[in-house]
Formats: structure tokens, C-alpha cells, sequence
């Protein structure tokens, strides 16, 4: 049998099914969205750096293919989607999900930190989709889920990194929406609030060093109770990832889900705050053109 058969024997396989390509599925959210898209009946490809720890994580399934990926690495990007496609013959959801966070006040987060947070949570979802779109684009369909943050809603205090690589995402995928959509392809931007992952572990979350006195209690304080919190959140991710799932199946899914009730809190809020700024100086605001003569 030819590699194309192949692929297309595969393809038919999976009749019926949606292909999920999920990213940093070895563990948190990205574990529970593998685990809630098999159980629904899809196929998965589920990557991570360590493929071996994702199929630990997800647990075997026929479905299941655990793949190698480094989502700053564009090389492994287009590795990791053409063996999905060599797998299943298609992409029907891609799940821009892994990150980490880089935490602390700006004055003390290095260069180096502050790029690689952007490396990993903002070029990462970049370089998968623009391997995954000439597949997208082909089949004239698919959709593009990225994985943001109310942070990239309103940024905070110790935020500056994980706020500006979570605003760039939601700006790049907000214009990439129309972008796409005449090809059949759709994106949804979802906003978690807090839930019980692993986003506030020492694996996934680095503390800027206090090196300026003037930080150094705020810094403490942030710190302690940013720690304090780890495991206490109120969202369950296995909930989040059922309700993607759900919204998967919408003939139009929702550009942006608030994900949480904390979420919809600050929608609700931002969307306030901008209308009071827009009406603070409206006149001046509203007086700024050329005056022809």
C-alpha cells in the first residue's frame, strides 16, 4: 500500500470523528482536553516535549497519538502537524494550549525572561497555526482555538511579561479570525480565570529574582500568596475542557469564552472601565481632526 492510500485509509478511520491537535497536553488543561476529547469519541493528537510523558498523562488509547513538540521551535511545528496528518489525514481542531509564566515586576524580570515569555505564549500559538493553516485551508475547514487569559484582558501588578505575551495573543488571533473565515476555518479565544492547573507550580511558573529593595516586600507578598493559592483555585479544568468540547461542535463558535465565573467578572468589568475611559474626555477626545478650510 502506497503512502497515500495509507493516509487515506487512515483518514477514513476516523469517519465520523474530529481530529483535536492539542498542545502541552503531558500535563494540566492540555491533559484534560486530550482526556475529554477521546472520551467524546474524537482522535488526538496530543504533543508535548516529552511524548512519553504525554501518554502517561492521557493514558493509551488507539485514538491517542502522543507527538514531540517544542511550540518555539517552527521546525517541530511543521513536524508535529505533518504527523498528525500522516496519522489521521486531517486537523479539526487545534488547540493552541501550552504555556508558562514568568512572574514578577517588570524592573526585575530580565530581558531574556520577558523574551522568553513571548517566545513560548505568544510566538508558540503563532508558529503551530501557520503550520496547521495550508491543512485548514485545503480541507476548508477547521477551527483554531488559542488558549489566553483574562490577562490578556487587563493586565496587573507582577503581570507584565505573562499580561503582554496574553494581549499580543489576543490581538493576533482576534485579526486572524477574519483572516480564515472565508476559507471555512473559524478562532476562538478562550479566557480562563483561575482554575486548578498547573500554571502556579514551580514547573510552570518562574519567579522574577528580587534584586531592587523597593520591591522586595510586594515581592514577598505576591509571591506567598500566588503560592498559597496552588491547588486552591475554584475552576475545574475537567469542566473547562467538557465545555470546549461543546463548543467544537457549534456551527459558529464564539470568538471569545469567558471561561469561569471570575472571567465573566472581568469581561463585565473591562467592558465598563473602557466606557467610562471613552466618555472621560469625549469632547477632547472627539475634537482631534483637521479643521479644513
Amino acid at each position: 500500500m502506497t503512502e497515500q492510500n495509507t493516509t487515506t485509509e487512515k483518514a477514513k478511520n476516523t469517519t465520523g470523528k474530529k481530529v483535536w491537535f492539542i498542545t502541552g497536553a503531558g500535563r494540566g488543561m492540555g491533559t484534560d482536553i486530550a482526556k475529554a476529547a477521546l472520551a467524546a469519541g474524537h482522535a488526538v493528537v496530543a504533543t508535548g516535549r516529552n511524548p512519553e510523558k504525554v501518554t502517561q498523562a492521557v493514558g493509551d488509547n488507539e485514538h491517542l497519538l502522543a507527538v514531540k513538540l517544542d511550540v518555539t521551535d517552527p521546525a517541530d511545528a511543521a513536524a508535529a502537524i505533518q504527523a498528525a496528518v500522516d496519522r489521521f489525514g486531517r486537523i479539526d481542531v487545534l488547540v493552541n494550549n501550552a504555556g508558562n509564566f514568568y512572574a514578577g515586576f517588570f524592573e526585575e524580570i530580565t530581558p531574556a525572561d520577558f523574551r522568553a515569555q513571548i517566545e513560548t505564549t505568544m510566538f508558540g500559538p503563532m508558529n503551530v497555526t501557520r503550520a496547521a493553516l495550508p491543512v485548514l485551508r485545503a480541507q476548508r475547514s477547521g477551527l483554531v482555538v488559542t488558549i489566553s487569559s483574562t490577562a490578556g484582558l487587563a493586565g496587573g501588578e507582577f503581570l507584565s511579561a505573562y499580561a503582554a505575551s496574553k494581549f499580543g495573543v489576543e490581538g493576533w488571533a482576534e485579526s486572524l479570525a477574519p483572516e480564515v473565515a472565508p476559507f471555512g476555518i473559524r478562532s476562538m479565544i478562550v479566557e480562563p480565570g483561575f482554575f486548578r492547573t498547573e500554571l502556579l507550580t514551580p514547573e510552570s511558573t518562574s519567579y522574577a529574582e528580587s534584586t531592587i529593595e523597593d520591591y522586595a516586600e510586594r515581592t514577598a507578598q505576591t509571591v506567598a500568596g500566588w503560592q498559597s493559592m496552588n491547588g486552591l483555585q475554584g475552576g475545574d479544568p475537567a469542566k473547562l475542557a467538557d465545555a470546549l468540547i461543546q463548543l467544537a461542535e457549534l456551527d459558529e463558535p464564539p470568538l471569545r469564552f469567558a471561561a469561569g465565573a471570575d472571567a465573566v467578572g472581568v469581561f463585565e468589568t473591562r467592558g465598563k472601565a473602557l466606557q467610562v475611559q471613552a466618555d472621560a474626555h469625549r469632547e477632547l477626545s472627539s475634537n482631534l481632526a483637521h479643521t479644513d478650510a
